[in-house]
C-alpha cells in the first residue's frame, strides 16, 4: 500500500469510529419527537426515542440502537433495509435488545367465536395460515389432529385446521372468560438488501410467519443471542442469497422449523439451542447450511 494511502486510512478511521453513536429507545418513557441521544429525558429535547423504527429512520454507518428493557414488550414490526441501515465491516449497525421482547399478537377479546362440540368453540383469525395462541401471555398446548380428523382438545388446548383456530374451554366457560392472543404481524424483524448488521440479545415471538426473515442479500450480518419462539412458522428464516451467521440463539415452540433455509442461502449455525418438540430444528428449503461446533 502506498504511505499516502495508508496515511489517509490511518487519519479516516478514528474520524469514523467517532461520528457513531448510541440511540437510545425506550417503549414507555420515550418519544419519537426526540433523537434517542440518551436513555433519560434530558430538558425539552433530549432523550430516548419511542420506537425502533424511528431509531432506524435515523440511524448512520455504525450506530447502535440500545433497546430499554422496560418489561412491556415492543409491539411493532422491525425492517433494517438497504444500504441507510447497512454498517461495514468495521463498523455494523447494531441493534442491542438487552433481553427486551418484540411482540406480534393480538388480543382476540373481541373475537366471534362459534360452538363446534362438546367444550371446544372456534374462530377465524386474520392470519390463518401460521399461527399461534396464548393463554395469560403464554403459550397455549397446542394438539394438532392427524389429517382428515376433527380436533379432540382438552382444556386450554389448540390447534388450527382449514384456517379456523380451534380452543377447547374448562367445563361450562366460554372463550371470552380467557385472555387469549393469537399472531397479527407477519415478521418481527426483516432484513432485506444490507450488509454488516449485527441484532443481539432480544426476544421475538407472537409473529405469523418468522421471528426474524432474512428475505435476500443479506450479507455479513449476524443473529446473536436471540430467542425466537411461539412464532407461527420458524424462529429465524435465511433465504435468497444472504449469507448470515446465527450464534447462541435459542428457538422452541415454533410452528413449522425453528430455523428454515431456502434459495441460495448460507447459514452458519454456532452453538445455538433449538428445541425440536413442536416443529423440527431445521428445515432446509434450499440453500447451505454450515455448523461451527
Amino acid at each position: 500500500m502506498r504511505p499516502a494511502l495508508a496515511l489517509l486510512l490511518l487519519i479516516l478511521a478514528p474520524a469514523s469510529a467517532g461520528l457513531a453513536r448510541d440511540i437510545y429507545v425506550d417503549n414507555v418513557n420515550g418519544d419519537d419527537r426526540l433523537g434517542g441521544h440518551s436513555p433519560t429525558a434530558q430538558g425539552e429535547s433530549g432523550g430516548p426515542c419511542r420506537s425502533i423504527a424511528k431509531a432506524l429512520r435515523i440511524a448512520r454507518l455504525g450506530d447502535r440502537v440500545v433497546l430499554t428493557n422496560t418489561g412491556v414488550p415492543y409491539r411493532e414490526c422491525v425492517t433494517i433495509q438497504g444500504p441507510r441501515n447497512s454498517g461495514d465491516a468495521n463498523f455494523p449497525l447494531q441493534i442491542q435488545g438487552n433481553g427486551a421482547t418484540l411482540d406480534g399478537t393480538m388480543s382476540l377479546a373481541e373475537a366471534k367465536w362459534e360452538y363446534y362440540r362438546s367444550e371446544t368453540f372456534r374462530t377465524q383469525p386474520a392470519r390463518m395460515s401460521y399461527q399461534q395462541l396464548f393463554v395469560d401471555d403464554q403459550p397455549a398446548v397446542r394438539k394438532q389432529p392427524p389429517a382428515g380428523r376433527f380436533p379432540e382438545l382438552g382444556p386450554r388446548e389448540w390447534c388450527l385446521v382449514d384456517g379456523w383456530l380451534y380452543f377447547g374451554c374448562d367445563k361450562n366457560r366460554l372463550p371470552q372468560d380467557y385472555n387469549l392472543s393469537c399472531c397479527l404481524h407477519p415478521v418481527g424483524v426483516t432484513l432485506y438488501n444490507v450488509h454488516d448488521v449485527i441484532v443481539e440479545n432480544l426476544n421475538i415471538r407472537g409473529f405469523y410467519l418468522d421471528g426474524v426473515n432474512c428475505h435476500d442479500n443479506v450479507t455479513r450480518s449476524d443473529l446473536l443471542g436471540l430467542d425466537c419462539s411461539h412464532n407461527g412458522r420458524s424462529g429465524i428464516s435465511v433465504g435468497g442469497a444472504s449469507r448470515v451467521r446465527i450464534d447462541t440463539c435459542t428457538a422452541a415452540g415454533n410452528g413449522a422449523a425453528q430455523i428454515r433455509t431456502e434459495g441460495y442461502s448460507i447459514t452458519m449455525l454456532v452453538d445455538n439451542k433449538l428445541d425440536a418438540t413442536s416443529a423440527p430444528a431445521v428445515v432446509k428449503e434450499g440453500g447451505k447450511i454450515v455448523e461451527d461446533r
